[in-house]
């Protein structure tokens, strides 16, 4: 059962679809069907680097996603990278995807030259925390949103 973490593809789309979705609902969010189309347009586009996909596959099946996003930083000479939208299907939590697709995230930041990775997640969010708490520091910061 070999994983493979990969960009997203347009013969994905549905599968991609199935996951955010199910990204969405576990936050208690949706999105329009306009920002499903034009988020996966934006995500295959070459002229739009700055954001990107990438998908967990197993066993030719989608089993989990991140969306990425590499922006200005006003105390940083070089961009950094926002890890957004991290989800892997619940059949497929705790084999190791997860953390993969953040492994990939961190390597394609280094690769941009984009060091700095960030993400943020619920404070609720107890099981995908204990994974993060492996790979990444918490920071104190407190989002506040208009």
């Amino acid at each position: 059962m070999t994983l493979q973490i990969r960009p997203v593809r347009r013969e994905d789309e549905a599968a991609w679809r199935a996951l955010w979705t199910g990204y969405l609902a576990f936050y208690e969010a949706t999105v329009p069907e306009e920002v499903f189309r034009t988020t996966f347009a934006r995500l295959l586009d070459p002229e739009r680097p700055q954001q990107q996909a990438l998908v967990a596959e197993r066993e030719g099946r989608l089993v989990g996603l991140v969306h990425i996003v590499y922006h200005a930083h006003n105390w940083r000479a070089e961009d950094v990278c926002y890890l957004q939208d991290l989800y892997v299907d619940p059949a497929a939590r705790g084999t190791g995807a997860g953390r993969a697709l953040i492994e990939a995230v961190y390597a394609a930041a280094d690769a941009n030259g984009t060091p700095s990775v960030y993400w943020l997640t619920q404070d609720f969010n107890q099981t995908a925390r204990r994974l993060y708490d492996r790979v990444a520091k918490l920071t104190p910061f407190v989002k506040y949103q208009r």
